[in-house]
This record gives structure tokens, sequence and C-alpha cells, in this order.
């Protein structure tokens, strides 16, 4: 499940960009500026997509960051216009804010920085994804909304019961709901399955080889990286799950608790929480890390987001050596 990307490696082809633009984008609008600092906004949909057209200029480069599902359709969009694209990794554009010690965060400011960091850096080119990517990104978007749903039904048939006295036409819809829901789910995450293993079945059969890695995220981890293909090593892809423990120390007299960032994708986030409880018990190399951080008096919980951790190492050595787990030698993998 790879994209194909080309990179702006020379000096002739850069002098034919003239215009650079930084987009960004979340789930209703997305913010557009040039090396100008020519700025406008525009709701993400077509109508917003037509609007960015009449904006840019030709011979341009429009930059955005990799966001999950929100850039997609923008990005595809604009390929398909003959407008050159690049999508970056949200990390490598942070790491830019941070050595330029900027302080200001706004959509604007964020969009300013994406458009300076394409015109300091080589950025990849985007190419269309093919239709088995796009159509498993299509469903990872529906799951979530059904997912979403599911939770709230739950919900309400549960304030319906502590009423004491529920409505049976009430309660009988509910339940309905919440049935064809669990349909629904269970088509997706088939579908999804089946898609997955069109494409990259033997990395999802290495992936399940590890103890404690489960199928579901397994297959989230292939589609989310495009078959480990959009990060270049395995603490890229710790940071874009939101998993990376970040410490609260100032001296000697300010020592908060540890937490994790959490600015990736959740879903992932709450399988992998899930998955290091089975890993605790049949992972060796996770066994040992989480028994030798709690010896150390630190928390229940900081040990599970380390074997996440590993967990993802582990699956980033497996994808990247094209082997199945073998206890002996995971060490000198990951």
């Amino acid at each position: 499940m790879k994209t194909k990307v080309a990179v702006l490696s020379n000096h002739s082809y850069m002098d034919k960009i003239k215009h650079f633009y930084g987009v960004d984008i979340s789930k209703s609008f997305f913010d557009v500026i040039d090396q100008n600092n020519k700025h406008d906004q525009f709701s993400n949909d077509v109508k917003g997509f037509k609007g960015l057209l009449k904006f840019i200029q030709k011979d341009s480069l429009v930059v955005m960051e990799a966001t999950g599902y929100y850039h997609y359709r923008l990005a595809q969009y604009l390929y398909e216009k003959g407008i050159t694209v690049s999508v970056v990794n949200p990390l490598s554009v942070k790491r830019f804010i941070q050595m330029k010690l900027s302080k200001i965060k706004t959509d604007k400011s964020d969009a300013k920085a994406i458009c300076e960091y394409a015109q300091a850096t080589q950025v990849p080119l985007y190419t269309a994804r093919n239709a088995i990517q796009a159509e498993s990104l299509q469903l990872l978007s529906l799951q979530d909304l059904y997912l979403k749903q599911r939770t709230a039904v739950k919900n309400k048939i549960h304030g319906e019961q502590a009423l004491g006295t529920p409505s049976k036409t009430v309660s009988r819809s509910l339940v309905r709901t919440l049935k064809q829901l669990e349909k629904e789910l269970d088509q997706i995450e088939s579908k999804l399955e089946s898609l997955v293993r069109k494409t990259q079945k033997e990395q999802l059969e290495q992936l399940t080889s590890i103890p404690g890695m489960g199928k579901k995220t397994a297959m989230l981890l292939i589609v989310l990286t495009d078959g480990f293909t959009s990060f270049e090593n395995a603490r890229q892809l710790c940071c874009f799950t939101g998993i990376t423990p970040t410490i609260r120390q100032s001296g000697t007299s300010v020592r908060g608790r540890s937490r994790i960032s959490k600015v990736g994708n959740r879903k992932l986030r709450n399988l992998l929480f899930l998955c290091s409880f089975t890993a605790c018990k049949h992972n060796k190399a996770c066994r040992e890390l989480y028994e030798r951080i709690v010896e150390q008096g630190k928390s229940k919980k900081l040990a599970l987001i380390a074997v996440c951790n590993k967990l993802l190492k582990q699956a980033f050595a497996i994808a990247k050596s094209g082997t199945y787990y073998q206890e002996n030698h995971m060490s000198k993998l990951a």
C-alpha cells in the first residue's frame, strides 16, 4: 500500500516554481498563505477547492501537512487539476517552527510556517493514491463516524434504563439502531481487511506475528503509514501516534506527572494501549520493559506507554526488514 512520491532534488525543477503556498487544513476549513503573505481561508469542500484554484497562480507548489483524513481530498483534487502538490510530515514542520523559536500559534501562522518550510527544504511531491488506498481511508473515516454513533446510542440506552420506566418504543428503536451499527461496523472491518490483504497481505501477517499486536491495530498501522513508507524511523512513528512520554520537571522544585503528547491518531493510540496489556504477558521484550519501569517506582500507566512505544518500534523494524517476529532477534531490530 505504497504512495508514490518524487523529490524536488534538482535546482532546475525548483527554478520552475515561482510561487509557494502553505496550507493549514482542518475538518471544516483551511488557511492558505503564499511567500508574500497573501492569505485567505476556504471551506474544506469542493466549493473551497474551486476557490483555492482561483487564488493560486501558475507555476506554483502547494504544500500541506499529512493530517489523517482531512488533507486527502484537497491533495487529490489539486493533483487531478494539474497543480504541483506536496504532503509533508507534520513532525518535520513542527521542528522547523521550533528552530525558529516562534511563539505565535494560529492557523494563519501554521500555514506561513509550512510555506517557509517548503522554500527551505526539499519536499516530496504528491501523486494520487490508488483506488485501494483511497477506499481504505474512506472506510476508516466511515468507521470513525459509526463508532461515535454507536457510543452515543449505547449512552442513550443506558440513560433510558436509568429512568426506571423506559418507553418500549424508544428502547426497541435504540436496540435496532445499535444492531444495525454493529452490522455496518463488522462489514467495514471485513472489507478493510480484504483491501489490506490485496496489497499488504504478507506485511499484515508479519505484524500480527508480534505477540500483543492485534489484527485491527496492524491494519490501521498499514493504512495510516502507507505500508510504513511515510516515516524514516520508528521515533517519528511514535511521535505521530502521540505516545511519546513527556516529563514535566524543572530543577528540584517542580516535578509533574509524566504525560503523553496525544497529538496523533486517537484510534491507533487507544488500540495500542489495549495491545500493551497482552504484550506485557506474552512479548518478552515488552514484559521486561514493563517490569523494569515499575521496579524503578514509576507508574504502571507510564510503563504501559513505554510498552506501546516498544510495540511500535518492533512493528517498524518488522515492516522495514520484511521478516516475521523472532524473540531472539528482536533486540537487534528494535
